[in-house]
């Protein structure tokens, strides 16, 4: 059997099948949404198909049965109607102000109207969104298809970069809010086969949620967990050839290898069930590639993040674990975003763990992809310039047990801090800055972790050692150790034979970097 092309940013499903690109069938959940419910939302992170499954919707809609010959909806009892299909992809959209956004939405409309030989009157978006729906309807005597592409796209956009732009995702918000209102209204609804819209995120006051309230959520939906992205089992069934060539290259079993894949690029999870996915773009291009790339990170890493967390003071070591209600993920209002929300809508957390007692979530990183690659991408916007090799030394002192030369190469690395950040750092940011730099050396440390009396600002163990740190800001580092000895830091770690270091470090706020440091050792 010829092995088929790896399609690498080609959302196109008639193109994937009639080019011969490899496609991981997910008919089966697709036949699933358009023979139950009408009306869809659903969210994932970008690069993870949303944009291929509204093209697999439109030629499965427009009855091009053919297309999906040897995938699962082609043998079933599915009949195949053809329906008119109205597709809204805001991507492609101008909305650097509201009035583009207009012009963007209207040009769209008038093209779909052309495309099906009806004219339409240029007026105000909403009402040629309803008569395009009727003049469909009547022509076709088939109720409609409506498929949305990135519906946020315009507030997002606008987002993280200043006051001025903020207004601009206000006032788009206002005009998608008064667009999508009109999909629930009784002369397009009773028009509507099926509605999709899809999007990154999910904010309440853009007109979805709250006056288009008849959507199904499938973003956190455990049947629909993996309607998008690669199980692992899809990778075997799927990709299998490919990781054998790899291994091969590398002289490695296939197990070894599926287990290094799956550490770096695996790891999504969208629903209380305990079922993860790949990001297809990463492991597609891992495969055509043949190397272990941050290729997700790299395609387009939007800096309102760093913004964000500038301006919220956002504790960084909470992404290793943060446990949250699920209050987190309901609707995000633009006059409020909530950081950690955000951040799991976009991909850059994921949900390790789910507590139905408590009804908590904890979440963490996906992989290893978006680890190394976050933390370098908040290097670079804290820091003058990027030095790994300094990073890798962090690690090569603690492991040898040298806490002067660690420090040392801290104070060099801090010292790139440029001016502007560096005036606003406190304790917390220091101690937050402090655990990104070691994460970036590969140091495995972990932050506020609990002791029984009380939390420990930081703990790294290394082969035979245990730091126990403890950060004060503009005081003595004495005070930090006399806490450490106080509360007994110590104590849970005395059972494992290692040698247990105490280090006190006290950051000046005006010098902006480790102004003391004291160690102590514990005798075992």
């Amino acid at each position: 059997m010829k092995r088929k092309m790896l399609p690498i940013g080609e959302s196109n499903f008639r193109n994937l099948i009639t080019d011969g690109y490899l496609y991981v069938d997910k008919t089966e959940y697709i036949y699933r949404l358009i023979t139950s419910l009408k009306y869809y939302f659903l969210s994932r992170p970008r690069r993870f198909g949303k944009s291929l499954l509204i093209s697999t919707l439109e030629e499965i809609f427009k009855g091009n049965k053919e297309l999906f010959k040897g995938l699962w909806i082609y043998n079933s009892d599915y009949d195949w109607p053809i329906h008119p299909v109205l597709i809204l992809d805001f991507n492609e959209m101008e909305a650097d102000n509201p009035e583009n956004l207009k012009i963007g939405i209207v040009k769209s409309l008038l093209e779909i109207g052309e495309s099906y030989n009806i004219e339409l009157e240029d007026e105000s978006p909403k009402y040629m969104l309803i008569d395009l729906v009727k003049a469909l309807h009547k022509k076709y005597n088939r109720n409609v298809v409506i498929l949305i592409d990135e519906y946020d796209k315009p507030i997002i956009k606008h987002l993280g970069a200043g006051k001025e732009r903020l207004e601009i995702a206000k006032e788009n918000r206002e005009i998608l809010k008064d667009f999508y209102g009109t999909l629930k209204g009784a002369s397009v609804i009773e028009r509507l086969r099926f509605l999709l819209l899809t999007g990154v995120s999910k904010f309440s006051k853009a007109g979805i949620f709250s006056e288009l309230n008849n959507l199904f959520d499938l973003t956190m939906d455990a049947s629909n967990a993996t309607i998008l992205g690669i199980t692992d089992d899809e990778v075997d069934s799927y990709f299998g050839c490919y990781l054998k060539e790899y291994a091969d290259i590398m002289g490695k079993s296939y197990e070894d290898v599926r287990e290094e894949v799956r550490n770096y690029y695996n790891g999504y999870r969208f629903s209380h069930a305990d079922v993860k996915v790949y990001n297809p773009y990463s492991l597609v291009s891992f495969f055509k590639k043949k190397e272990f790339s941050n290729y997700w990170f790299e395609s387009g890493t939007p800096t309102f993040f760093v913004n964000l967390i500038k301006e919220r003071d956002y504790y960084l070591p909470d992404m290793e674990e943060y446990s949250v209600r699920s209050t987190v993920f309901s609707s995000y209002d633009l006059e409020n975003l909530d950081v950690t929300a955000i951040l799991f809508q976009t991909g850059y957390l994921t949900i390790k763990d789910y507590n139905p007692e408590t009804d908590r979530y904890t979440l963490s990183y996906p992989n290893v992809e978006v680890k190394r690659s976050f933390i370098d991408f908040i290097l670079d916007h804290f820091t003058q310039k990027r030095a790994s090799n300094l990073y890798t030394q962090l690690y090569d002192h603690l492991f040898s047990g040298d806490i002067d030369k660690f420090i040392s190469v801290m104070q060099t690395i801090f010292a790139t801090i440029t001016y502007d950040e560096g005036s606003k750092l406190n304790e917390a940011n220091f101690h937050s800055l402090f655990y990104v730099i070691l994460s970036a050396g590969s140091v495995p440390a972990r932050s506020q972790v609990l002791n029984f009396s009380g939390r420990i600002d930081m703990v790294v163990e290394i082969k035979d050692k245990v730091y126990i740190f403890e950060f004060k800001c503009d005081q003595e580092a004495s005070k930090a150790i006399d806490q450490i000895k106080r509360n007994e830091y110590y104590k849970g770690y005395l059972h494992q034979n290692k040698k247990i270091h105490l280090v006190g470090i006290n950051f000046d706020s005006v010098k902006r970097n480790v102004s003391e440091y004291l160690v102590e050792n514990v005798e075992l």
